[in-house]
């Protein structure tokens, strides 16, 4: 019999947070995410800070990074496998637990609301697999769910980006502008609107969303001094010491007897 529990980290022990592929990916969708709102609100609000030619081939060289890191880097990262052990149905299963917010994240953010009120301690959102050698989760439950936002809003903005960079856009002869056309204007119908200035608010609001996000991760989520720990593993070092017991869990197993002595003073603090 496998019995599991969680366990404050304890000890020295440092382990890679983000690999190098990882922190270029960061790095490279968050210098385009802010090329793209700078010159973006340029182009829409026609601030003079900048020339408008300037500002549209700088958004247009932009796109293909913030794309690239989007939907093939990111995805790349978590789906690699990084063993014999784990391919496939364990990546599958890994990018659920990680990425997908689910019942133990709803637990931890009404501890959040809890602690925000001074009841109880603040969660840990970090757990590490001390056996296996990677890590359970390292995302905090509200940026999961920021996750299915940025999806959409990123999703939104290629799609209608499309249209503004050329309404008669055909690559290798498929009308993708048109198509798209088509169908916002059935959506514009219901509305009473026209289909170009409704790609228009979808092309804004997208990026509003973005700042909001921005705001939010940045200002709010991570505007804690213990958590800082994080942006130098993911803009530095690529490296954490789970010796940090801030936000941290680490999860050992042990076989047949049971509990080990720390899993034991672990359970009796839960």
């Amino acid at each position: 019999m496998v019995l599991s529990a969680e366990k404050p980290a304890s000890g020295k022990m440092v382990v890679e947070r983000y690999n190098w592929l990882e922190r270029i990916t960061h790095l490279v969708h968050l210098f385009a995410m802010f090329a793209l709102l700078i010159t973006g609100f340029r182009i829409y609000f026609g601030w003079d800070f900048m020339a408008f030619q300037t500002a549209r081939s700088i958004h247009m060289v932009a796109v293909p990074f913030f794309l690239v890191a989007n939907w093939i880097l990111v995805p790349y990262n978590i789906f690699s496998c990084k063993g014999e052990r784990w391919c496939v149905r364990d990546r599958i299963d890994h990018f659920r637990k990680s990425y997908i917010f689910g019942e133990e994240d709803v637990e931890r953010l009404f501890d959040i609301v809890r602690n925000f009120f001074g009841k109880g301690r603040y969660p840990a959102f970090t757990l590490y697999d001390e056996q296996k050698g990677y890590y359970i989760t390292k995302l905090h439950p509200m940026l999961k769910l920021l996750i299915i936002l940025e999806s959409t809003a990123i999703a939104v903005i290629a799609i209608t980006g499309i249209v503004l960079y050329n309404i008669n856009w055909a690559p290798l002869g498929l009308p993708v502008s048109e198509w798209i056309l088509s169908i916002t204007w059935y959506f514009a119908s219901l509305l009473n609107v026209n289909a170009l200035g409704l790609i228009r608010i979808g092309h804004l609001l997208a990026g509003y969303w973005f700042v909001f996000e921005l705001v939010v991760h940045v200002g709010i989520l991570e505007f804690d001094p213990e958590v800082w720990k994080y942006h130098k593993a993911i803009f530095w070092s690529g490296k954490e010491d789970l010796s940090d017991r801030h936000f941290v869990r680490v999860i050992e197993e042990s076989n047949g007897k049971g509990l080990t002595k720390d899993q034991k003073g672990a359970s009796e603090e839960h």
